[in-house]
C-alpha cells in the first residue's frame, strides 16, 4: 500500500499538533489541584497519622461556614514527644504550596504536642514573606502558648476548662479531644478562621 504526497503531508503537519495536545491539557491539572483553602494540622501524641479526632472536627466545622474548597495536610511527624521533626514538615509544606499554589490561603493548626509542632513552626521555620500565606492558626490545648508575633493576630488558643496542660487546672480527661470537640471550643476557632479567610 502506498500513500499519496497529499497523505503524506497532511500527516506529517497533523503529527506535531497531536504531540504537544498532552502538554497542553496538563496546565489546568495543576491549578485545580490548588485548594481555595488548606488546613495545615499537626495531630496529638500517639494519635495515629493524619490530622487526628480535633483536626477532622475542625476542617468539618470549617467545611459547614465556608464555600471554599478545603484541602487538608496532616503533618507528619511521629508524634510522640518530639515536635522539632512535625514543625519542620509544617514549615516545608507551607513554602511548598505557597510556590506552588500562591493563591490558597493556609490554616495552621494543631491539638496537644501537635500545638505545640504549630507554635515552633512559627517562630523562624516558615520564613519572612511566606507567613503572608498564612490566613489563620488554631491551637487546642496548647501547652506552651508561644506563637511568633506575626501570626498573634490571626490566632485563636483554645483551651478547655479545667484542663492542667495549657490552663491551670487538675482534671486530666479535660485535655482529651472530646473536651475540645463537644464543648464548641472547635465550633467557636472555625468560626474564627472562617473569619480570616
Amino acid at each position: 500500500m502506498r500513500l499519496d504526497p497529499f497523505a503524506r503531508l497532511t500527516g506529517f503537519a497533523i503529527f506535531p499538533l497531536l504531540s504537544f495536545t498532552p502538554m497542553i491539557a496538563a496546565a489546568p491539572a495543576v491549578a485545580a489541584s490548588c485548594p481555595g483553602v488548606e488546613v495545615v494540622f499537626a495531630r496529638g501524641r500517639e494519635e495515629p497519622p493524619g490530622v487526628g479526632a480535633v483536626g477532622d472536627a475542625l476542617v468539618s466545622s470549617l467545611r459547614g461556614k465556608t464555600s471554599l474548597p478545603i484541602g487538608v495536610y496532616g503533618v507528619n511527624y511521629p508524634a510522640n514527644i518530639s515536635v522539632d521533626s512535625g514543625a519542620n514538615d509544617m514549615s516545608q509544606h507551607v513554602q511548598s504550596m505557597a510556590k506552588g499554589c500562591p493563591n490558597t490561603r493556609e490554616v495552621l493548626g494543631g491539638y496537644s504536642l501537635g500545638a505545640e509542632v504549630a507554635d515552633l513552626a512559627t517562630w523562624g521555620r516558615i520564613p519572612p514573606g511566606v507567613d503572608q500565606h498564612v490566613a489563620a492558626v488554631a491551637l487546642f490545648g496548647n501547652g506552651t502558648h508561644g506563637v511568633a508575633p506575626a501570626y498573634a493576630g490571626k490566632t485563636i488558643d483554645q483551651c478547655a476548662q479545667g484542663d492542667p496542660i495549657c490552663g491551670k487546672g487538675t482534671n486530666w480527661p479535660s485535655h482529651l479531644q472530646p473536651s475540645y470537640i463537644d464543648s464548641g471550643l472547635v465550633d467557636q476557632a472555625a468560626g474564627f478562621v472562617a473569619g480570616k479567610l
